[in-house]
């Protein structure tokens, strides 16, 4: 017994069980290996984006000249754009604007973007004036200062009429019928605009109207630096003082409301809405109602629709496929149906209600009624003036002033007059009147004779 306890039979493993437990081991490497594979696919997959990962293809001189290579996850646009060499595509579209473009210049002249990255685009169409003219004066007045860093980088001027006839005056332009019509021909030319421009190398649009009057240097920068999809800042413009001073401008800067909605879906197919008409009451909270002059230029605001005179928006907005409607988009065209548009795909749409451009002042037909009036009013106030001095000299030489005369003369005239008179009081003695019908003898009053 005590042989078989102490032999080293009972704890020999059998050959067998060995090569399965070498099988094992095997398997579990191998399967090892397989996972260790998986997570460092996945890991390169993830950090795919570093350049040391990316493919950068390498062409032959010989054969591919002419060839260009982008990856757009370079211009995705970024917060610090400036900082990173990302370059702005400025779109200016113009009609009828020759009188404008010297104070838009100067604007341009003074911004602190990096003007070698930004691009100009220009779209010239149905005008009468000499808009292509003045705008040719002007870029080869800034592409060639002796200063390097006044000049812009690619310039791009294209020219198409849409066969606008609406005018170019306040009241044309801003008239309740001339709306529609006039918000989905001008959706067509910033649709023709960005898709002939936009590059892609770009990784920001901003467009801007060429009649603000009052903007800040840094806009760029300062919309930029907030890395929102599409941002714009409050619109006022300045007034007469007969009519205020200030107002705001741009009502095409809203959220949504439940009146909104409502009033879309008992309007036709093809209607467009146009905010700030009484026609179409919405109750939509504006951005521009919501100015604080003292508060954080900083603050945002989320939107539905938005304005048009100065949007910065990431290129890859417009390269994901939104556009500005030339018809009507949840009853909305060009760039409230834009703002609706990039909702929907889910792009952030923001606007700032205190920081604030100025657009000029554009005269109503009422307003240029009215200072036709006061101008009229002027002059007759002015003739008016004139006629009473020539009077008052007319008077002075032909009657003879006795004023001072008659302050000597008059304590003498009125020395004997007794004045006390005036001041005396005359008593009537009405005691007897009651017995008046005594003396008639019965008689009434009517029936008295004087003369017996």
């Amino acid at each position: 017994m005590d042989d078989q306890l102490g032999s080293p039979k009972l704890f020999r493993r059998p050959r067998k069980a060995v090569q399965q437990r070498s099988r094992i081991c095997v398997i579990a490497s191998v399967s090892g290996l397989l996972m260790a594979s998986c997570v460092l696919y996945l890991i390169i997959s993830l950090v795919s984006a570093r350049d040391i990962f990316r493919y950068s293809p390498t062409f032959d001189s010989s054969n591919a000249i002419d060839t260009q290579f982008y990856d757009l996850k370079d211009y995705v646009g970024h917060a610090d754009g400036w900082a990173r060499g990302e370059r702005v595509l400025f779109c200016v579209p113009l009609r009828d604007a020759a009188s404008h473009l010297p104070m838009f210049f100067g604007h341009m002249r003074n911004m602190t973007y990096p003007h070698n990255l930004i691009d100009l685009a220009f779209l010239v169409s149905d005008s009468s004036d000499d808009t292509m003219g003045v705008l040719e004066k002007n870029l080869l007045e800034i592409q060639s200062d002796p200063n390097p860093e006044m000049h812009f980088g690619q310039i791009e001027i294209f020219q198409k009429d849409f066969g606008q006839i609406i005018g170019q005056g306040f009241s044309d332009r801003h008239g309740f019928a001339a709306q529609g019509p006039r918000r989905k021909m001008m959706a067509r030319a910033r649709n023709w605009l960005s898709s002939a421009a936009l590059k892609p190398y770009h990784s920001w649009v901003y467009w801007r109207d060429v009649d603000v009057e009052t903007i800040s240097p840094t806009i760029i920068e300062d919309l930029m630096h907030h890395d929102r999809d599409v941002i714009v800042p409050n619109v006022w413009r300045p007034l007469p003082e007969w009519l205020g001073n200030q107002q705001p401008y741009d009502l095409n800067s809203w959220q949504e409301s439940d009146g909104g909605l409502q009033l879309a879906n008992t309007l036709d197919e093809d209607a467009v809405i146009v905010e700030g008409y009484v026609e179409y009451a919405t109750w939509r909270p504006h951005l521009a109602y919501l100015r604080d002059p003292y508060g954080d230029p900083e603050t945002e605001m989320v939107l539905d629709g938005i304005g048009g005179v100065s949007i910065l928006s990431k290129a890859r907005v417009f390269r994901s496929g939104a556009h500005f409607p030339a018809f009507s988009f949840e009853k909305h065209a060009e760039t409230e149906g834009f703002g609706k548009m990039c909702k929907r795909m889910g792009f952030a749409v923001v606007g700032l209600p205190h920081y604030v451009i100025w657009h000029i002042y554009e005269p109503s037909n009422d307003d240029l009624k009215h200072m036709e009036w006061m101008a009229q009013e002027e002059v007759r106030q002015q003739r008016e003036e004139s006629m009473q001095k020539v009077y008052e000299r007319v008077y002075g030489a032909g009657f003879l002033d006795v004023e001072d005369e008659w302050k000597e003369e008059k304590p003498l005239i009125l020395r004997n007059t007794d004045s006390s008179r005036g001041a005396r009081k005359i008593q009537v003695d009405w005691d007897d009147v009651d017995t008046f019908g005594d003396d008639l003898n019965g008689q009434g009053l009517a029936d008295f004779d004087p003369a017996l």
